[in-house]
């Protein structure tokens, strides 16, 4: 478990110091439970802190279960990556559960229901019940399934276990009140037939709860003392609080909602994130675009930026907007202390310093990490070919620009003077070349003081250098426009891939090691494109921000 908690309160918090302060609880149990039906996104890791990091602080167990109700959604993969999210984030569950493990508990809940004239089997099709059901402003219909029997109930009910109906063809309702104002209380379905092999069951059963149903009991059945979830499940509490005490349990847990995350330029919701993945809109699920903890942990966000960043936001009782730019804050100030700095060139041109001696190469010696000294030194090689970005020179520069262009000099940063003279075109008049000199007199690290130049480009010494991709990722979702559909909202411009060169010294660099390119921001060596013959780097954040926390 994560050696941090939050120091803050909040209305959570107070809640359970209450309860165990009233003595209500011996020992208070929270959960984390997420349907295997996707892969976690950022939106989950502020439930993951909350629920983890509440259970630490007051002593209590935490449970991971998997909500598996649904086996046409749910898969072993999303099993495994959820469980791989929480550890990398740094977190231990107490007990690890699924629901599909008290599949027999809720059949017998079910059965009971129906004794207790609380259920029954309907044979309206869904689009019947839906057209039943009413609306906002007008009761339901009652069904001629209502006023079965409960000997009938009982024995369709068993029917519908042994697979003698076709999906769709009958379901079971709890029977509560077709009129009531709250429409998630005018007679809910509680079980509809499935005739699909369930990732944990197999073909046991071709009958399965309905989340609304298996979710309370669950918590129940756990002993669940704080059921807390987010906000679209206030409507459902009614519906949770019924179930339990209609049920036989002996825990009653206590519900508690709390605003979910919403991030700008982004799409927290599984539904649509799973359409982004198989519409080959992005590379996957963990696809550095996407807000899942597995895309944004390739990107090369850290498990404790994340933390922080879940903990500072808070946990309110109003939904509100967060500016994506105070997760990349928080990814920032994690790593301007740990990552080495070294210089990339991402779309280059050469330079050819044509005083240098030629074949000799020439070690300088550069900081690691100029704001962490214990980093120590590094060793860069210098010599006549060198590689800049190209957007670095100008033939016909404005004013006011003081990078390179024909006549003018600047500083190569941790080397020397140099001074454009020529400038080598194609055919096509593209600057192929630039031709330059260098004075030894300023190099740096000597002291020189004869003159002053205003710019400082960096390099990467040809000879020696490494080939890399360099993957430049923007916003997955532009601001809103026009447009009835999400997906006309997402960025064509995500993502930008160039090629260029490392310093020879990232040759031994592994997946997921972290540098600061200087001028171009944080990356990260991506897992999955990254192979011996080509480094490929996933820039994590630029360098600077207009955010102000």
């Amino acid at each position: 478990m994560t050696e941090n908690t939050n120091e803050t309160t909040n209305f959570i918090k107070h809640i359970v110091k209450e309860d165990l302060a009233k003595e209500k609880h011996d020992q208070i149990i929270t959960r984390f439970p997420p349907e295997p039906n996707g892969y976690l996104h950022i939106g989950h890791a502020k439930s993951i802190v909350l629920n983890f990091e509440l259970a630490k602080e007051f002593n209590g167990k935490i449970n991971l279960r998997f909500d598996d109700t649904n086996p046409l959604k749910e898969d072993q993969e999303f099993v495994d990556s959820i469980k791989e999210d929480i550890e990398w984030l740094g977190y231990e569950w107490t007990n690890l559960h699924f629901a599909s493990n008290y599949f027999d508990e809720m059949y017998n809940q079910a059965v009971l229901l129906i004794k207790k004239g609380l259920a029954y089997v309907e044979d309206l099709s869904q689009e019947e019940i839906r057209e039943y059901r009413g609306t906002l402003t007008e009761p339901g219909k009652e069904s001629d399934s209502r006023s079965r029997s409960v000997e009938e109930n009982l024995d369709l009910f068993e029917k519908m276990k042994n697979g003698e109906f076709a999906n769709g063809e009958k379901v079971l309702r709890a029977k509560i009140n077709m009129a009531s104002p709250n429409i998630n209380l005018r007679d809910p379905v509680i079980y509809r037939i499935s005739h699909a092999t369930h990732h944990n069951t197999g073909d046991t059963w071709c009958i399965y709860p309905m989340y609304s149903f298996a979710h309370p009991l669950e918590d129940a059945i756990e002993g669940v003392t704080h059921s807390i979830c987010t906000l679209e499940f206030q409507d459902q509490r009614p519906l949770y609080d019924w179930v339990v005490e209609n049920s036989e349990v002996e825990a009653t847990p206590r519900q508690i909602e709390f605003a979910r995350l919403n991030l700008t330029n982004t799409v927290l919701s599984k539904r649509k994130l799973k359409q982004l993945v198989d519409e080959n809109l992005v590379d996957g699920w963990d696809d550095p675009r996407m807000p899942t903890i597995s895309g944004l942990r390739r990107r090369g966000f850290t498990a404790e930026s994340i933390k922080t960043f879940c903990r500072e936001i808070g946990v309110a009782k109003a939904d509100n907007l967060v500016d994506v730019r105070m997760l990349e804050h928080f990814i920032r100030e994690d790593l301007k202390l740990k990552a080495p700095r070294t210089m990339s060139v991402l779309d280059p041109i050469k330079v050819v310093i044509t005083n240098y001696p030629e074949g000799e190469v020439e070690w300088l010696d550069a900081d690691v990490n100029p704001e962490n000294p214990e980093m120590g030194m590094r060793k860069i090689p210098f010599s006549r070919e060198i590689y800049i970005e190209r957007n670095d020179f100008m033939e016909d520069p404005p004013k006011k620009y003081f990078r390179l262009f024909p006549g003018n000099e600047v500083r190569l940063k941790h080397a020397y003077f140099i001074k454009c003279n020529d400038v080598i075109k194609d055919e096509e008049g593209n600057v192929v070349e630039l031709h330059c000199t260098y004075d030894p007199e300023t190099k740096s690290g000597s002291g020189f003081t004869g003159r002053k130049v205003k710019g400082t480009l960096h390099f990467v010494e040809a000879t020696n250098a490494v080939a890399a991709e360099f993957r430049l990722y923007n916003s997955l979702i532009e601001d809103e426009r026009e447009g009835n559909d999400f997906l006309d909202f997402v960025n064509p411009n995500s993502l930008e891939i160039t090629k260029g060169f490392v310093e020879p010294n990232m040759a031994e660099a592994k997946a997921n090691d972290k540098f600061q390119f200087f001028r171009h921001g944080y990356f990260n060596v991506d897992p999955k494109h990254s192979t011996e013959d080509l480094l490929v780097f996933n820039r994590i954040v630029e360098l600077k921000s207009s955010f102000k926390l």
